[in-house]
């Protein structure tokens, strides 16, 4: 499903039970100066991550300062973030001029303990190459490295390398529970474009050999994905960004299931099986 970008004046974009991506939260805040907001999500756990600007934060009590240090827009420097136990009670407040601030959620019952993400704790991973047209880089905030200090949320960011190409390639789908082939994972993605009147297009192919569904995506569109198999692209002269949002159904870490059709392209491009590994 494509939502199309617009003013969700700070509410969820993405709410507890969407029928679409049930464990999936997503919302986008946006503050000056100043300005605070607080939220609190039952049954979810969170990850906050300033898009731009820097904001402190108050978990139950716990305080972390400046989290963000990114300027114009999200190519401008490393990612910053916070997670959030579930169902904690937040407040984050705007410390920079401005700032738009993503909130990322996962249905999860157990209480974890707060801890901050800096730039020098991102899992970085680049694969792909110009020539199969698949050169990206992945900034894991929430990844593998943070197993068992979180329950069931990925938190990344995703740039296309380069202008125009291709992400999520080959193929794959992660929407059923069959261990070890598959896991069943929701998946909500956030779009932004330098420069930010580019495009792309989100493909989800229900089933292997019938014909999908595509979707024109935007500066500012939001993607949820059920099931099926999902590469995106960029349009060439363009550079592509996604914020990414993983909730596991029974794990966190994740197994996706490649496309048969497309699948003997796994050994076609640089990398990417040390990609699928970071995010188990």
């Amino acid at each position: 499903m494509h939502i199309a970008p617009f003013d969700n004046q700070n509410k969820p974009i993405v709410d507890i039970d969407d029928p679409t991506v049930p464990l999936n939260y997503f919302n986008i805040v946006k503050m000056k100066k100043g300005e605070s907001f607080h939220y609190q999500v039952p049954g979810f756990e969170t990850g906050i991550v300033p898009a731009t600007g820097s904001v402190d934060i108050s978990v139950e009590g716990v305080s972390f300062a400046a989290i963000g240090r990114r300027g114009v827009d999200v190519w401008d420097g490393e990612p910053e973030g916070v997670y959030i136990p579930s169902g904690a009670s937040v407040t984050i407040t705007c410390v920079s001029e401005t700032t738009e601030t993503f909130i990322a959620g996962a249905r999860y019952d157990k209480v974890l303990d707060p801890f901050e993400v800096r730039a020098a704790d991102i899992d970085m991973v680049q694969y792909g190459s110009d020539e199969t047209k698949t050169h990206r880089r992945i900034k894991h905030i929430l990844g593998t490295k943070y197993n068992g200090r979180v329950g069931r949320l990925l938190v990344s960011e995703l740039f296309t390398v380069g202008q125009g190409g291709w992400s999520g390639f080959p193929s794959h789908k992660h929407d059923t529970d069959r261990l070890p082939l598959e896991t069943r994972h929701d998946e909500t993605y956030n779009f932004r474009f330098r420069p930010d009147h580019g495009s792309g297009l989100q493909m989800l192919q229900r089933e292997d050999g019938k014909p999908g569904d595509a979707y024109h995506i935007v500066n500012g569109s939001t993607i949820c994905l059920d099931h099926g198999y999902h590469p995106c692209c960029v349009l060439p002269g363009y550079e592509m960004y996604y914020f990414t949002i993983l909730a596991g159904l029974s794990q966190r870490s994740l197994v996706q299931y490649f496309q048969p059709s497309h699948a003997a392209q796994l050994d076609t491009i640089p990398g990417i099986k040390d990609m699928i590994a970071k995010f188990k």
